[in-house]
Order: structure tokens, then C-alpha cells, then sequence
């Protein structure tokens, strides 16, 4: 019997997909507390442990810290999306 499910074979997307599309791009990681880090997405594992590069920190939508580089614990992080424009706005 045919499920409904055979119309979408081929253009389904699983999570993993977005992420490894999502490499070397520039991300915006949400952590529980509510922190935001904003850079690039340089590698992410099976435990969503994240490794950014150009990072910045943002609490409360205000620039805190800036980092070369940056290791997130994956049990820390409540989304990554994507970021539509440049990460610094005419710095």
C-alpha cells in the first residue's frame, strides 16, 4: 500500500542536511541562558558541540565579547539559524 509520504521522497530535508549545508557560514547560536554568539560556522559534531570562528558575544542584544574562536558545549544550545545579511553592519 502507498503512503502519502511517496510524493515528497526527494525533496525531504533532514536536520542533518541544514547543518552540513550551514557550514563555514555565518550563524547566530542560541544558548539556554538566552546568550547569542554570532559568526561563522566552522564544524559541529553528532553532539551538537559547535566550533565558531569570528564569534561575537551578544546578552540582551548588546555586544559583550569578541573571540577569535569559540567552542560550545552542544547540550547548551537551544537553536542555530542562519544570518540573511553580514555579520558586522558597515564596522
Amino acid at each position: 500500500m502507498s503512503g502519502s509520504g511517496d510524493k515528497v521522497v526527494g525533496t525531504t530535508k533532514t536536520p542533518a542536511d541544514f547543518l552540513k549545508s550551514i557550514r563555514g557560514r555565518p550563524v547566530v547560536v542560541k544558548l539556554n541562558s538566552g546568550v547569542d554568539y554570532r559568526g561563522i560556522l566552522a564544524c559541529l559534531d553528532g553532539y551538537m558541540n559547535i566550533a565558531m570562528e569570528q564569534t561575537e558575544e551578544y546578552v540582551n542584544g548588546q555586544l559583550k565579547n569578541k573571540y577569535g574562536d569559540a567552542f560550545i558545549r552542544g547540550n547548551n544550545v537551544l537553536y542555530i539559524s542562519t544570518v540573511k545579511g553580514p555579520l558586522a553592519d558597515g564596522a
